[in-house]
């Protein structure tokens, strides 16, 4: 076996340790859950885990296991959530729960966090995938990881290469030899679905990227963000499958050590990799990806959670979502329930959070959205010195 990484976290390392618990509140996630996630997943995308029973357990005690999933692609990123909001409430021990390492540009302005919930991504657990961080990240104990080791790529594929795995990153690979710890990839089914029939185009992305939007889909739905900004985070009801893949063991598909492997070798092991977990995605698509909306549980749930009427239904995410930040954020409160099933609960958060009414204002509504999705980020950072000068 090739040999592992020193259990003592190089000078650099050690320097960005603050990652850790810079800005995740377990308390966040357990209460965004709690009042907002748990109705939307079980009515709109009554998500379901395949073969998560016998849970995997670390083959390296001292290192996180590798969770990697692939991206469906040209959505808002709603099947992270969903799936790390399940096994969140899932999973019976939190060393098991994975944290995200998630697109930088995801926490670089607040409009690319659900309705503007500032630092939701943060909060919740994720941390930029930079290099640096997935270094530091395989220190961290007290958690896995998690990772999309398509990138970017994977997210713009656009629905016609919709279950085609794109090239997998390499550092997945050599971290995993570095320290001994196996991946276990799982597969993201029906995402897709969630914004069907978008395609991308680059001369559009790197546009985009400029005004912190990763990609910009083209699809039947994009007019209708132009005129209700609230379906910029629209997500149509496709039910979500998660499921566990075979445990990937790089240590045993080379004798090298991982310094010793040249950036060509690190390419071919990392293709063989995305061959396996291919092969695996296709067997999933078919065994649950044949009917992506499953109307009639759909109907059925609906009639069953009637009484939360019409938080689960996206038009009415923005007040749900601005309304927890007024509890949470703003006020600062703790082991609240938001009582969603009380009638005229709707109106009330309206009435309370004025923002509210811009996602339903044809074009001009964007304004003030845009105003408040850009002030104290990075890119609005950018945008007042750039001004100063």
């Amino acid at each position: 076996m090739p040999a592992l990484a020193s259990s003592v976290p190089p000078p650099a390392v050690r320097a960005n340790q603050h990652i850790y618990d810079e800005f995740f509140e377990e308390e966040f996630t357990r209460t965004i859950d709690e009042n907002i996630l748990q109705v939307l997943d079980r009515v709109w995308f009554r998500s379901e885990l395949v073969g998560f029973d016998n849970f995997p357990q670390r083959n390296n005690p001292d290192r996180p296991l590798i969770f990697a999933s692939n991206h469906s692609g040209m959505a808002f990123p709603w099947d992270a959530i969903v799936g790390l909001a399940h096994l969140f409430r899932a999973l019976p021990s939190r060393r098991d729960m994975p944290r995200p390492l998630s697109a930088p540009l995801l926490s670089q302005t607040a409009l690319m966090n659900p309705f503007l919930l500032r630092d939701f991504w943060r909060k919740s657990g994720s941390v930029d995938a930079t290099t640096l961080n997935f270094e530091t990240m395989m220190y961290y104990n007290d958690y896995n990881l998690m990772l999309y080791p398509e990138g970017v790529p994977g997210i713009g594929k656009g629905f016609n290469r919709k279950y085609q795995l794109q090239r997998l990153a390499t550092s997945m690979v050599r971290l995993s030899l570095m320290h001994g710890t196996d991946i276990m990839p799982f597969y993201t089914i029906n995402a897709e679905y969630l914004n069907p029939y978008a395609y991308s185009w680059d001369w559009i992305n790197r546009f985009t990227k400029k005004i912190g939007i990763p990609f910009l889909p083209l699809t039947p739905l994009l007019l209708l963000v132009l005129v209700q900004p609230w379906a910029f985070y629209l997500a149509l009801p496709a039910k979500l499958v998660f499921v566990m893949g075979t445990r990937i063991r790089p240590t045993e598909l080379t004798g090298k050590k991982h310094d010793e492997l040249s950036r060509d070798e690190l390419l071919a092991l990392s293709e063989q990799i995305r061959q396996r977990m291919q092969v695996e995605l296709d067997a999933a698509v078919r065994a649950h990806g044949q009917r992506p909306y499953r109307w009639r549980e759909l109907w059925q749930r609906l009639k069953e959670n009637r009484r939360y009427f019409p938080f689960f239904f996206p038009f009415a995410w923005p007040a749900v979502f601005t309304e927890f930040e007024r509890l949470y954020v703003r006020e600062g409160r703790r082991n609240f329930r938001m009582q969603l099933d009380r009638p005229g609960a709707f109106w009330r958060m309206v009435w309370r959070n004025p923002i509210t009414l811009a996602y339903f204002i044809p074009l001009l509504g964007w304004i003030p959205l845009a105003i408040k999705g850009y002030r104290n980020h990075s890119l609005g950072k950018k945008a007042a010195a750039h001004r100063a000068k």
